[in-house]
Order: structure tokens, then sequence, then C-alpha cells
């Protein structure tokens, strides 16, 4: 059969036998040689011990010379049928290294590998208790002083922190540090989650009455328990604060509420470090030998600081701390700031008769949710894509799949499918005087969002609000300062305000380590997210991955954890991983260390 008649199926079986063989020889050039010029390796731990792209052939060529000697990569096979689309063939496979048992996927133009990803799913020997190999939970027969499982829970509970360390704290305990503990409590390792609030899920009650995620129910699942079917498609705030409170009492987690984290050192020549917490008024010290930030993608409240601010009678706040809008009815209010947290107040507050304007600062992208869900996200995450055989995990590793360099080249044709379908919705919305954007590139919101995490919002019916003068704007325009009873802006306006709200959005992750831990610190590891696009607000030069995020970085046993719930789902399985490593002392050689270029 010659080549142009094998089907996709044949063509990559016969590429993976031969890039299998090529590298069981340490044949490097002939494994590069199977590589389009133009070709990307994007691997999630297991050849790197990072979270890394390689791009092109002497990247990649570089990598496996780093590492093949070690990594031992063997049993390449296909998994399930390949297709083949536009002159791309696509299939997902399976191989194994020294260490661990993988899962990726390939993209062929022809019969050259055109984008490769490998996962690590899971350490040979370590494995995750789960089916056949589930734990009994009792032990049959008559013993005497035996312990119930609510006793040995008790014990832990008490023990963890005092006579024993945890191996792992982690700081922060949202959606991101749960999801992780959780991963970490499957994998045995000893683990503190750590969190100021009371209770978990406090962290989104204590939010505006009206929040609720704009991601739908298929993309914000958590590890291992997914939403029940009756699940709303957007879920409101409080009941996502209390399906975390009961996740992490089912999925036994050592969560300690009422805890704040006063600050952190890390002793060299222990390995460890050194945690001061206060909990419930009673200060512990707390010597874990890995230490997890996974206090959100944003960090600390970009609070700005505009002359005469000190002189404002009225009420001031960030978005962070606005709690409703119910005090506010017939008051002026004025929100800096228009992306989602603005919208949404300026919304909330108007259905509860306030008088409310936004000022726009610098231009911002809209997607209409529905817009949004049909176009950009409906093929992976909806009823339609489970339907049609893509679960969660299979659309995270579809997603992941994709190179950041060229992701932007598939999401244009989604944005500008989303112009045309809603072009009276924006020519309205620019008519009402709203500066509007569709990214640099004109890649849309997704874009956005992995570069700066800032710079758009999703219509939830804000928008319509302004088209229809219901939210006062003021776009194109700068503070000037603040007086005694309002907001001047620079074009001489000044607007009343008995509530002034600062929807100004976060700085990086890292200003949490400047707190606790120091500005060294702080500065040695650099700028978390981005991606290093040299767009606005992400400065060169380019990284390929997210800054600093699920991965080593340039401090020893620190580690950032967060994102959206999809990333923190999907990504908390890799840093679980590498963290599963080092407490089983296996050898964790990290290739391709990112440097640290911008401080934040």
């Amino acid at each position: 059969m010659s080549d142009g008649a094998r089907t996709p199926t044949e063509r990559v079986s016969a590429w993976l036998a031969g890039f299998g063989d090529a590298l069981g020889r340490g044949d490097i050039p002939a494994a590069v040689d199977m590589f389009e010029d133009d070709c990307y390796w994007r691997d999630l731990v297991s050849f790197t011990w990072n979270i890394k792209t390689v791009e092109g052939k002497d990247a990649i060529g570089a990598m496996l010379a780093a590492t093949l000697d070690q990594v031992k990569p063997s049993g390449w096979q296909i998994s399930g049928e390949a297709t083949e689309a536009g002159g791309v063939t696509d299939a997902w496979i399976t191989f194994e290294t020294a260490v661990s048992r993988g899962k990726g996927h390939i993209r062929m133009k022809g019969d050259l590998c055109w984008t490769l990803l490998t996962t690590m799913v899971e350490l040979k020997g370590h494995e995750e208790k789960r089916g056949p190999t589930r734990e009994k939970g009792v032990q049959h027969g008559a013993f005497k002083d035996r312990k119930s499982w609510l006793e040995r829970r008790q014990q832990e509970e008490a023990e963890l922190g005092y006579s024993t360390q945890p191996y792992c704290l982690i700081i922060g305990g949202g959606q991101g540090g749960i999801g992780l503990g959780a991963r970490m409590r499957r994998l045995g390792i000893p683990t503190i989650i750590i969190e100021k609030s009371e209770r978990p899920g406090d962290s989104w009650r204590k939010r505006y009455k009206s929040l609720c995620l704009h991601d739908p129910v298929w993309y914000d699942h958590l590890p291992y328990l997914p939403f029940p079917e009756h699940w709303p498609i957007f879920s409101p705030k409080d009941k996502v604060g209390d399906w975390l409170e009961m996740y992490t009492k089912v999925m036994e987690l050592n969560y300690w509420g009422s805890t704040e984290a006063k600050g952190a050192r890390y002793d060299e020549e222990k390995g460890e470090w050194e945690v001061t917490v206060v909990r419930k008024g009673e200060t512990v010290v707390l010597r874990p030998k890995q230490l997890v930030l996974a206090t959100g993608m944003s960090g600390r409240p970009n609070i700005p600081s505009f002359p005469g601010m000190e002189s404002f009678k009225g009420e001031q706040h960030h978005s962070s701390q606005h709690t409703g809008p119910e005090a506010y009815a017939g008051k002026k209010c004025v929100v800096i700031g228009s992306n989602n947290s603005a919208h949404d107040i300026c919304a909330a507050l108007w259905e509860n008769d306030a008088d409310v304007t936004m000022v726009q600062r610098s231009s911002t992208h809209i997607a209409r949710s529905d817009s949004l869900m049909d176009l950009a996200l409906g093929g992976l995450y909806s009823e339609q894509a489970l339907a049609n055989g893509v679960t969660t995990d299979t659309a995270d590793l579809i997603f992941a799949s994709i190179p950041y360099r060229i992701m932007h080249e598939f999401q244009i044709p989604v944005y500008q499918e989303m112009a045309k379908r809603d072009a009276e919705f924006y020519q309205q919305l620019e008519a009402a005087g709203f500066w509007l954007d569709w990214g640099d590139d004109g890649s849309g919101l997704f874009m956005k969002y992995l570069r700066r995490g800032s710079g758009y919002y999703i219509d939830v019916g804000a928008s319509q609000l302004i088209i229809d003068g219901e939210i006062k704007l003021k776009s194109r325009v700068q503070v000037e300062r603040i007086t005694e009873r309002g907001v001047v802006l620079s074009d001489g306006t000044e607007l009343p305000a008995d509530l002034i709200v600062y929807a100004t959005g976060y700085g990086s992750m890292n200003g949490w380590a400047a707190q606790l831990i120091s500005q060294e610190v702080a500065d040695k590891v650099g700028k978390c997210w981005g991606l290093g696009s040299n767009t606005t607000k992400d400065p060169g030069p380019w990284e390929g991955e997210q800054r600093n995020m699920w991965k080593p970085t340039q401090q020893e046993a620190l580690w950032f954890h967060g994102g959206n719930l999809h990333q923190s789902r999907h990504y908390s399985q890799f840093l679980s991983l590498q963290l599963k490593a080092r407490y089983e002392g296996i050898d964790t050689p990290v290739y391709g260390l990112a440097e640290s270029y911008h401080k934040a």
C-alpha cells in the first residue's frame, strides 16, 4: 500500500513506531527529522519536569539531548482512531517513561508531526487508589482498641501541623487551593490548606450579591466530583460557596479556616519553609517542605492613588470589598473601570435604583455570553460536546494541545464570526460611546485572559443598560482627582458621587510573595501570568507558557497555583504530580526553568 493510500490511523501508528524506535536508539537527529520545520512540542511534566513548550526542530533536539537518557520513553501507541480534516491528522496517544505513564495528542501534516502534546498521567508505583484499587475502609475481624474512621480522622486533624508537619502547605482556600488539596489527598501527600475566612467558600459568599460565574458549568467542574446534572449553567456565588464547603468535607481535606499567614522564610540548609500562621488567635509555626501560593490568578487589589482621595466625604472601596448595592438606592455612584466586575457592579447598582456612572479609561473587549458559549466554548464544553463524546478531561487536553504561539490563529476566526453575528449590538454599543476592542490582533477574549488576565467583559446584560443610557458612561477619559463630593475627569467633567468603586483589577501574584516572604523573593520569582507576547500589558520576551504558574520557579520549593476553574482543575493534576515525585524522592531534573524578566 502506498503512503497516499494509508488511513490516518495507519499514518499515525507508523509515525509513533518510527519515533519510538529513534528515541529507543538514542538517535535524536532521526527523531527530530520526523517533525515539520514549523513544529511545536508542549510537555506537561513527563519529559521536562516542567510545563514547557519547545518550538522548532532545533529546540526539540536540545530538549531531547538534555532529557532522553533519564526519561527513557517507550510504548508509544495510538489510542482509538485518528481523524483527518483540512490536511491535518489528529490522534490521541499513550506512552511511558522510566517513572510515569503518559497521555498525549499529535497533529500531523502529511507524514510529519506539526504539534505534539505529552502529559504525565501518573507515577509508576504511586498511582491514586481508585476503582479496583480503592481502600476497603474497614478491617474485618475483631480487634481491641480499634479506631473508627471518625477517630482516625480526628487524630489526623489534631496532629498535623503540631506533632507532625505537613509536607506541603497551601496558602489560599478558594477553589484553586481546594482542588489542588483534593489531588494531594488522593496522592497521599500530607497537606494543610490555610484560609483567612472562616468557612470554605467564604471567598465567594462575601462578594457582591449579584456575582455569578460567567463561564458555563461544563467548564467549571472541580477534580473528581463534577457538578450534578441539574446544576445551573451559570453558578451563583453562594451556590459555589456551598459546593466548595461540601467538597472540602467529603474529600477529607485538612482545611484550616480563620487562619492567616503572617510570614514565611525558606531555610536552605534544612530544605524547608518556616511559616508563621495565626489560627483562631493562636500562633502556630509550620515547617513544610513545599509552599504553594493559591491566592488566585490575581494578586493584591490594585487600589489607585488619585489626588484628593483622602478628602472624599462619601464611601470608596475596591471592587473586591464591594458587598452589594442595597445601601445605595437613590445615591450617586461612580464605578471606575470597565471590565467584568465593573459591569456587574454597575448593573446591580442600577437594579437597586442607584444613579450609576461607569468611567472607562481604556478600551474593553465585549463578548455576549450566548455567542461566547456557542462559538468559543460549545465544541468543547457543552451538552452537545458531551453528546459527541467530548468529556471535560478530553476537552481540557484538546485545549492544552494547541501551542500558545499559534493559539491566536485558532481564536481570530471565532471573534470574526462573533463580530458578524452581533454586528448590530456592537454598533449600538459604540454609538453609546463605549470604547471597544478585539485584542491587539483580533483574537478576542481568551487570548486577552491568557496574556494579561484583564480587559474584557462577558455580557450578561449590563451592555444593554449602557446602550439604553441607564448606566451612564464616560469613556476615553482619565481620573484627574477626587474631591470631597465627586470625581474630576481629564476632560474637566466633575461627577458627583456618594460612592466610588475602584474596579481597577489586581496586581501580579508575586505581590503575595512580597507580602508574605520578602520583596527579594518576589523579585527573584518575577511576574506571574502572561505569555511574553509583547501585546498590551504582556511584555516580552516570549515565554510560551503562563509565567511561573503550576511549575518550578526561581525560588526553590515555591509554587503558584491559580487561574479560572478550568485551569485550576486541569493544572492541579500536573502540580500535584510534581509535588508527589519530590515527596517520594524521585529525581526531578527541571528542563527549561524560566528566567525572571519582570518584577511585577
